[in-house]
């Protein structure tokens, strides 16, 4: 049985179904006793609750020792990095519910690893290969995270933004509307009844093929780069208030009535923080590789090595 920290969520399925199943069994102990006295409480009888103490303050370390296992202390900072490696849905839990049920796993986790350690498990070739392997991922993704974090700081991502928005001219948006149907000859018909004072939108909803019929017709704001070139060319050579003629377009004919025209606003920092983020951090992970590879003595074999080697098991694998 080989354990992972992002496996730890499978051992808590039951501690889960014990802790959700334990609150109404409390409850109906709670309700069961307050019933059982067979009084109500009177404006005379019943006492103000006393006010409950504050809590103290507990001072805990990482060192602090929480279980022994056959000699082998089980650490509060062994617990806090259990619990970091869960997924995002059992760090919902409540901290009691974590805390008893990792405390219990990390004891399992540990009376297993002992008994493996003695028949001499952490010798056999596919278990020290495993662990050496694991040991270089979180020692490698521990030294980047920390090093991306000093290059692609708040700040200079700030940087990047208030250049890129320096460089940004203003871009002209539209509001607009159309009915889209599948033919000019039915176009140029629902034209002269909209020239004849027909409402658009009761004809788009009534008439239109795509899904902004509901709406009306109705496309929101858009950049003339959003549509099709055949569609954006005609939809931004109108004025505000006025209905195109019949217009082609890979998915059908259109007739479309602008609404309204502005410059985009500029997007805000925190907009664009998501964005910046990972393209800088892309960016910064390549040249930390270049880097140590630069610095880096690295020799490849020569010797021939056949692709399906990759998928010999059977090499690391000890009776």
């Amino acid at each position: 049985m080989t354990f992972h920290p992002l496996r730890h969520a499978i051992g808590l399925a039951a501690l889960v179904a014990l802790g959700l199943a334990s609150v109404p069994a409390r409850a109906q102990t709670e309700t069961t006793t307050e019933t059982d006295t067979g009084s109500e409480a009177t404006p005379e009888t019943a006492a103000e609750p006393a006010a409950e103490p504050a809590p103290e303050t507990v001072e805990v370390t990482p060192q602090q020792v929480l279980a022994t296992v056959n000699g082998e202390d089980l650490t509060l900072g062994d617990l806090i990095s259990l619990r970091s490696d869960l997924p995002q849905e059992y760090q919902q839990l409540p901290d009691e519910i974590l805390t008893q049920g990792l405390l219990d796993q990390m004891i399992d986790q540990t009376l297993l690893a002992q008994a493996a350690k003695q028949e001499n498990f952490d010798e056999r070739l596919a278990i020290a290969l495993s662990i050496r392997n694991q040991i270089r991922a979180v020692l490698a993704n521990a030294w980047l995270r920390n090093k991306l974090g000093e290059r692609v700081s708040e700040e200079a991502m700030r940087g990047v933004y208030d250049e890129r928005i320096a460089e940004m001219a203003p871009e002209q948006e539209i509001r607009a509307a159309h009915i889209l149907v599948e033919s000019e000859e039915r176009a140029t018909e629902i034209k002269a009844e909209l020239d004849g004072g027909g409402d658009f939108a009761e004809l788009a909803r009534e008439h239109g093929t795509d899904g902004t019929a509901s709406r009306g017709g109705d496309l929101g704001w858009f950049v003339k780069t959003d549509m099709v070139p055949q569609f954006a060319d005609a939809a931004f050579a109108l004025e505000p208030g006025t209905v195109s003629d019949p217009v082609q377009s890979p998915f059908g004919w259109h007739l479309i009535r602008v609404d309204g025209s502005r410059d985009r606003a500029v997007p805000s920092f925190e907009e664009m923080l998501p964005g910046l983020a990972e393209e800088m951090g892309q960016r910064a992970q390549v040249e930390i590789l270049e880097e140590l590879r630069s610095a880096a003595t690295i020799e490849r074999s020569e010797d021939p090595l056949p692709p399906a080697a990759i998928r010999a098991d059977e090499l690391i694998q000890e009776e």
